[in-house]
């Protein structure tokens, strides 16, 4: 049992060696483009619900 552990982290630690790890510019360039699609996409949203919610305000009290 201990020495499937052990190969176990090993083997991952290899593993993560291999990785290609983002550079800091692209991390922060990926997180703004994440950033100001889940603005873009909130904002559509509000904007869906604020219709909606007119339209059927304008629909029932009519």
């Amino acid at each position: 049992m201990l020495n499937k552990l052990t190969s176990f982290l090993q083997e991952s630690k290899q593993e993560l060696g291999r990785v290609n790890w983002p550079t800091q510019q692209e991390t922060v360039r990926l997180t703004l483009v994440v950033i100001a699609l889940s603005v873009l996409v909130a904002a559509f949203l509000g904007a869906l619900d604020y219709l909606f919610t007119y339209l059927l305000e304008v629909l029932l009290l009519n």
